[in-house]
């Protein structure tokens, strides 16, 4: 492959085609990864207590075929097609006519976004690919933890280990800082953590913010661990007061941290470390 195809392939506009049809992906995972886990666990559970269980019909990311939840409508591939399918058909279902959550198409011009805004920092480079990959995975945990208040391992862990593995072959920053950065990221919150339980008796955030930490510190490393729990607790203090004061918190009147470190560290990741340690007047 000439210089020059890889040039164009890795392009913010050809990423951000690619980063749509990925975001389609997204959509999927985000909505099936928790189903697909919470079956998982009841059946664990009843084999271990030796009860009777009956499990629903198994689902993967690419089975059973997309239906409308409302009347069961086969999805066409003519109707999945990113972003432009829900404008032809007006942001509703072809069959039932109810209507399609804008998220949908939301999430695939974010992600397109995001990727091209990736190619623009890294250039056509191979590790570009890489780094759209870490996006990627931030989009799937902020989407799933904002609507179960759930990390799944499953995502968090390949997270981790893939900044550690990408940092000791080169890849990415030096692997003893990317090292230092998921000891960091995953003590300081564990240590927040049980500050808080011990003073309070109640539990101010889950161990999957304490592994999507680390993994965040496994890929920017540990100088951008304090920059990120910092983005993340105001944006997320600015959230929630805003859902206060509109009523729309949920039931237990708490937000997700997930999808603002997500977002703290994406911000981190496209900046550049020397860029935020400006803000910071840390430079």
């Amino acid at each position: 492959m000439t210089p020059e195809v890889i040039s164009v392939l890795l392009s913010p506009w050809f990423l951000a085609l690619f980063g749509l049809c990925i975001g389609s992906f997204l959509n999927v995972v985000v909505h099936r990864l928790p189903q697909m886990l919470e079956r998982g666990w009841k059946i664990d559970s009843a084999e271990m207590l030796g009860v009777p269980f009956d499990a629903p019909p198994q689902i993967t990311l690419s089975r059973p075929r997309s239906r409308c939840p409302q009347c069961a409508h086969p999805i066409a591939w003519h109707e999945n097609v990113p972003v432009l399918s829900y404008l032809r058909l007006g942001g509703k279902c072809s069959k039932c006519k109810t209507r399609i959550s804008p998220r949908y198409p939301l999430v695939e011009i974010m992600t397109a976004v995001l990727f091209a805004a990736t190619a623009y920092r890294f250039g056509p480079q191979p590790t570009t690919l890489l780094w759209c990959g870490f996006v990627a995975v931030l989009v799937a945990l902020a989407g799933i933890d904002w609507d179960t208040t759930l990390l799944p391992d499953d995502l968090t862990l390949p997270l981790l280990w893939a900044g550690l593995v990408s940092a000791a072959l080169g890849w990415t920053i030096p692997l003893n800082i990317a090292i230092w950065g998921a000891v960091v990221g995953y003590m300081s919150l564990w240590t927040v953590y049980w500050i808080f339980k011990k003073a309070t008796g109640k539990e101010g955030m889950g161990y999957g913010d304490f592994k999507l930490l680390a993994a965040l510190g496994a890929w920017l490393g540990v100088q951008m661990i304090l920059p990120i729990v910092l983005a993340a607790s105001i944006i997320g203090a600015i959230v929630g007061i805003g859902m206060k004061l509109t009523s729309g918190l949920r039931e237990g009147r708490y937000v997700p941290f997930g999808p603002f470190l997500a977002g703290a560290g994406l911000v981190v990741m496209l900046a550049g470390q020397a860029q935020v340690l400006g803000w910071l007047g840390w430079a």
